[in-house]
């Protein structure tokens, strides 16, 4: 696996943000192997045919749409060099927490670490064209900064933000409102940061010093989900993670993610998938899944 670390020197820039394009990278490059980067992306797609291996999902590459990939998710282009061409938004978490000044901003917007939706949204063809034109006001500004820039992009990136979320929140049915109440986005944070080792909602309470209940309905309120139901969906992604993308045995997943047995490991897995991690680990290596 290819770990990716956003380089200013490299992108040319002064900010923790960049727009990429087939100018800046070669799609051979994009496609050579599984890669996981220390910073977010939204993939523009201008034209392409194929697939974008997700964690454990398949998103199929459909031109004038929107691929959304989580700092660290693991993930793999699979598509024609010959036909592709898109433009893709990187920045660091650390960008928007301090151009927002707000350390959850990231974690507020539904298409980002998304536990039951697709990490893709189809965009009608006016919207499609006003984000290109929004990607295209802030390369200018990064490539030829000026005293006023930050507060340009900043305008930009926000509102492109904000009308994305609202326009995946619709199509998806979520809820699109952002709260002014933390809870349940700090928990999603740490149910990021902490995930291998607790699969408890009593640990993330004690953590956050608020009652379980209180958690609980928070998370339940801003995310249609209960806390728990949020931590096994969560956990079974990083079992199937592990399961595809590393060759730890079954025990030593185990191991890493906590669980007292490999048996306990194997009937979790089997209640949300009906089959069990090892035959999943076979029917994904056959491309039966």
């Amino acid at each position: 696996m290819k770990s990716i670390k956003f380089n200013k020197t490299i992108c040319g820039v002064d900010f923790l943000l960049n727009i990429l394009d087939n100018t800046t990278w070669s799609v051979e490059e994009l496609t050579s192997e599984v890669q996981k980067a220390d910073f977010f992306q939204i993939a523009f797609i201008e034209e392409g045919t194929g697939f974008i291996e997700l964690e454990s999902s398949k998103l199929e590459v459909v031109s004038g749409s929107a691929i959304f990939i989580s700092m660290n998710q693991t993930y793999r282009w699979i598509v024609d060099p010959k036909c592709f061409k898109a433009r893709i938004l990187v920045f660091q978490e650390d960008f928007l927490n301090e151009f927002f000044a707000d350390k959850l901003f990231s974690y507020r917007l539904n298409f980002y670490y998304q536990p039951s939706k697709p990490s893709f949204l189809k965009l009608d063809d006016d919207f499609f064209i006003e984000c290109m034109k929004m990607l295209k006001e802030i390369s200018q500004e990064l490539i030829l900064p000026k005293n006023d820039s930050s507060h340009v992009i900043r305008a930009l990136l926000y509102y492109l933000l904000m009308k994305i979320n609202r326009e995946y929140a619709e199509f998806y049915g979520l809820k699109e409102s952002i709260s002014i109440d933390n809870t349940a986005y700090e928990f999603r944070r740490m149910l990021e940061d902490n995930i291998q080792k607790c699969q408890r909602v009593e640990e993330y309470a004690e953590m956050m010093n608020i009652s379980r209940v209180s958690l609980n309905n928070a998370v339940k309120k801003q995310f249609g989900l209960t806390a728990i139901d949020l931590i096994k969906r969560r956990l079974l992604e990083e079992v199937k993670e592990l399961l595809i993308h590393t060759t730890l045995t079954i025990g030593e997943i185990s191991d890493k993610l906590s669980f007292s047995e490999p048996n306990h490991l194997a009937r979790f897995f089997k209640r949300y998938e009906s089959m069990t991690p090892s035959e999943f680990r076979v029917a994904y290596e056959n491309g039966s899944l």
